[in-house]
């Protein structure tokens, strides 16, 4: 049996304010996903939804799509939650490691801390990358599609 999942997803523009966009559409999905705003997962998933669109429109300075993945079923306490950020750049993902005193360049670092696992891979004719997160307690998606 093929496990089931809800994806969601939005298209993000090639401007820094977006970012702050990408970060109230995510949140405002992840309650219709069974996720509850004061979880500690929910801030996760913000703060890794924001560095991961801050890469995308900043290095690869072209239009993305961001896409959300909630594990739905029987099954779903043991699987993920997905996020996914796509664009054109061709340019693996760097991780760097940044001076104590800089203000940026730390993207990648969290999101490397804060999930289960990150990785990218080469879509069309750019990559996706994409993080996943195990929930603490179980997803339950709600009844109606967000």
């Amino acid at each position: 049996m093929q496990a089931q999942e809800l994806q969601v997803q939005t298209a993000v523009q090639a401007d820094p304010a977006e970012v702050g966009r990408a970060r109230h559409w995510a949140r405002s999905r992840l309650t219709g996903c069974g996720i509850a705003l004061d979880d500690s997962l929910a801030d996760t998933l913000v703060l890794v939804v924001s560095e991961l669109v801050t890469n995308a429109v900043v290095h690869a300075g072209s239009p993305a799509v961001l896409r959300l993945v909630f594990p739905v079923g029987q099954d779903a306490e043991r699987r993920p939650v997905r996020v996914e950020v796509s664009d054109a750049s061709e340019a693996p993902p760097a991780q760097r490691v940044a001076p104590d005193e800089a203000t940026g360049g730390r993207g990648l670092e969290l999101v490397s801390v804060l999930t289960d696992r990150w990785g990218w891979c080469p879509d069309g004719s750019g990559k996706r990358v994409w993080c996943e997160l195990l929930p603490e307690e179980p997803v339950a998606v709600a009844a109606s599609r967000p």
